[in-house]
């Protein structure tokens, strides 16, 4: 037996044996639809489960990752070599005093629905935007709202109370504002391998004919700036933002719109995002993303530097 098969062996002791599939493809988990197998998946239906998965992984010193709606990141189409860990963990609860106490893999847009139902106020904001609890926390998910005048941009960590975590070190405990350290695009779990398991966000009453206002506005906005992801596929932005400048902006003043590389196209809607046509491959979208780099750095003297996540083989 290899060292390989013996992890794997020790992996199917720890999480059970039909709950660890072989060879998953992994992009139809991605909103990129992009992305060759996993050589080992597992789906995380409880935090319990997303902890355990991550210990026994780290224990046994196997590559792994944690899989959420997949919205920001481009998979190789080698796929991945360890374990892929699918977060599900959807369980969440409203007290009567406004706390939504939610698993981390969770999905925005249910939380949502079930708010603006009950009358709570404060996700309204992000309708429309893919995410999972978890990665919304990480990426501190904002948007230009609210509707109509758009006059900041408004972060979820303006309704963040505290998540639980499991932390690099292998502690769970649960951690405030000041340990995350919420920036732009910008947390502590993007320089510490900590993961979110849950979370705690402070709601407010609201008039339910204003949120479903701001639900709609904000989703006929969104819809006439970025590409729908039912007919073409995306990561959402491409590159980091560029302080008073725009990436997008730079792209699109070369003429860029429309460009493609096999089933890969950089958006007539948007030039900081790139779609998949169809059949698109993660070597395509590499290359066009290396194509936007050096046609800006020539005529502007400026690198953009990408903001999605590339993991895996290419």
């Amino acid at each position: 037996m290899t060292s390989e098969d013996s992890k794997s062996a020790a992996l199917e002791r720890a999480l059970g044996r039909d709950r660890i599939l072989r060879n998953v493809l992994l992009g139809p988990f991605t909103t990129f639809k992009i992305g060759g197998p996993g050589d080992l998946f597992f789906e995380a239906r409880s935090a319990d489960e997303l902890a355990k998965a991550l210990l026994v992984a780290r224990e046994l010193e196997l590559s792994h990752f944690v899989l959420g709606l997949g919205a920001n990141i481009l998979i190789g189409d080698r796929g991945f070599r360890g374990l892929v860990i699918r977060n599900v963990a959807s369980g969440h609860e409203f007290s009567p005093d406004g706390h939504l106490r939610t698993d981390s893999g969770a999905i925005v847009k249910d939380l949502i629905q079930e708010a603006v139902r009950l009358g709570w106020s404060g996700l309204e904001h992000y309708v429309g935007i893919p995410s999972t609890v978890g990665g919304a926390i990480w990426q501190n998910l904002h948007f230009l709202s609210p509707a109509p005048e758009r006059e900041r941009t408004m972060f979820i960590s303006e309704v963040f109370e505290s998540c639980d975590i499991l932390s690099e070190e292998g502690e769970r405990k649960s951690v405030g504002a000041d340990y995350v350290r919420f920036g732009y695009d910008d947390t502590v779990f993007h320089h510490r391998k900590d993961i979110v398991l849950a979370a705690t966000f402070k709601l407010q009453r609201g008039d339910t004919a204003v949120m479903h206002r701001i639900l709609q506005e904000n989703l006929s906005w969104r819809g006439g700036k970025h590409p729908w992801l039912e007919w073409h596929p995306s990561a959402g932005s491409i590159f980091k933002k560029i302080e008073g400048v725009g990436a997008g902006r730079l792209v699109d003043q070369l003429g860029l719109k429309g460009r493609r590389i096999g089933d890969a196209q950089i958006s007539y809607i948007h030039a900081n995002i790139m779609v998949n046509l169809g059949s698109a491959k993660a070597r395509d979208v590499r290359e066009l993303i290396s194509l936007a780099q050096k046609a800006v750095e020539d005529r502007f003297k400026v690198h953009l530097e990408p903001e999605i996540g590339f993991v895996g083989e290419f």
